[in-house]
């Protein structure tokens, strides 16, 4: 989690780069606090994420911290499926904005749950089970 300053000494001109994390994603966030593109994978946020129901769960710390018109992201996220990379991305998204500014956007991040990350994995398969995690093999019934 590494704060990196471009050109000018401003705060407007930080790039902020995060990691995030849910099931088996994994997504790394560069925040720009200049009015941007939001991307993800190289490609824009809605083309990447298409469904509707998804466009008001993506980047839900931005809209909590109020600076979804001020700032643009690129991400890069690999593994799990759509849920679990939006997931990421919230976290990366959460961490780098109290990374930003811890007084301001911390409490916000940590009372709305976002900095938390969500230790629930896919459980193993074990073996003689049948396939399954937790099936067992049926019983007789006498």
């Amino acid at each position: 989690m590494t704060v990196k300053k471009t050109t000018s000494k401003t705060r407007a001109s930080l790039t902020i780069t995060a990691v995030g994390r849910r099931k088996r994603a994994v997504a790394r966030v560069r925040l720009n606090f200049k009015k941007g593109e939001w991307l993800v994978n190289g490609t824009p946020i809605q083309d990447y994420f298409k469904s509707k129901i998804l466009t008001s769960v993506y980047a839900q710390p931005l809209r909590l911290a109020q600076v979804e018109d001020r700032v643009g992201f690129q991400a890069k996220i690999i593994g799990g499926g759509v849920m679990a990379q939006i997931g990421a991305l919230n976290h990366a998204l959460a961490r780098a904005l109290s990374k930003y500014d811890t007084d301001k956007f911390r409490s916000i991040m940590k009372t709305a749950g976002f900095l938390t990350r969500d230790p629930r994995e896919k459980e193993r398969r074990k073996p003689g089970q049948g396939g399954k995690a937790r099936r067992k093999r049926q019983s007789p019934k006498r």
